[in-house]
């Protein structure tokens, strides 16, 4: 686990690209999974902190490229960074990643580094998981905290959505810095959506607090900056007031998870559906797993996948 390059790989091997890859379940959720789906191969971590430098990422995608065994990878909070420095290192893109301007796959196919943004259908499919159908009928509105990768493949993916009770009329994306709201915005302007999006450049949790107190019942509150597991803390403050009848989602499912817990204390009181990031990690990985080996994954593989990691998922 490193953000230099490793020894040749003796075996097939799937790399994760992350922060703290060591912490992950899929460590050892991956050889049950290899075992159900047949794959021969290990899984190993690429760890590098967030916003490295460039030369950084270069590493990690030439030995991607160049290593025989290296099957491909999955990238999380790096997706953006890593396809700005290594862009020239990869032969395609699908039309997400084109869309998206990030990467959360790589994977080789007759000699060529692939790169491939799977997020915007693996945050449709978590979404529609917990979200229910019609939803956004009666003017609820989306406070996303975080402009990353996740943001973006999210937005993308209910702008998409046919039934105009499964859009919300609004989001509103909070992020500490210009850089990654510019880029949300100029992705926002190559898609068509009747979504209203704004942008909010802030990094006080009690201006968050003030945000989310604007909302309109029935509103979602989504935790997407990595706080609570790359980074301590909660982008809201333990007095900021959820929306009643409201959403909550975590995206992480592990680390501290302070977030998390903020909204469950309010659950009952503020009649809160409350959801973690454990089925968007499911996704996210099946989704990768399956591209990178070029398998498919019908519903009831995946109900078999989920079965063989229930008992690792953290508590």
């Amino acid at each position: 686990m490193t953000s230099a390059a490793p020894p040749p790989c003796e075996r097939p091997t799937l790399y994760f690209i992350g922060v703290s890859t060591r912490n992950s379940s899929i460590m050892r959720v991956f050889p049950r999974w290899a075992e159900v789906l047949g794959i021969d191969a290990d899984i190993r971590g690429y760890d590098a902190q967030p916003r490295a430098e460039r030369g950084v990422y270069r590493t990690i995608v030439e030995h991607l490229r160049d290593d025989p065994l290296a099957r491909g990878a999955l990238v999380t909070t790096h997706k953006i960074e890593l396809l700005k420095a290594s862009r020239d290192l990869i032969d395609e893109l699908d039309p997400h990643a084109v869309t998206c301007g990030e990467i959360s796959c790589l994977s080789m196919r007759d000699g060529r580094l692939i790169g491939h943004a799977k997020d915007p259908i693996t945050s449709a499919a978590s979404w529609r998981a917990f979200v229910p159908r019609g939803h956004w009928r009666d003017g609820a509105e989306v406070l996303c905290l975080g402009a990353g990768g996740s943001a973006v493949a999210i937005s993308v993916a209910v702008s998409a959505f046919e039934d105009e009770g499964d859009r919300p009329r609004r989001m509103i994306f909070v992020n500490r810095g210009a850089e990654r709201l510019e880029h949300l915005q100029a992705v926002h302007g190559t898609i068509t959506s009747d979504i209203a999006f704004d942008y909010v450049q802030n990094e006080d949790p009690r201006r968050n607090d003030e945000l989310m107190a604007a909302l309109p019942p029935g509103s979602m509150v989504i935790n997407a900056t990595g706080m609570g597991k790359d980074h301590p803390g909660s982008p809201v403050t333990d007095e900021g007031v959820f929306p009643e009848r409201g959403l909550v989602w975590e995206l992480n499912y592990r680390g501290e998870l302070a977030f998390l817990h903020q909204a469950r204390r309010q659950a009952a009181a503020r009649s809160l559906l409350v959801e973690d990031g454990w089925v968007y990690f499911l996704h996210g990985w099946t989704a990768v797993i399956a591209e990178v080996f070029d398998l498919t994954i019908d519903e009831a593989t995946f109900a078999a996948l989920d079965e063989a990691a229930s008992d690792l998922r953290p508590s």
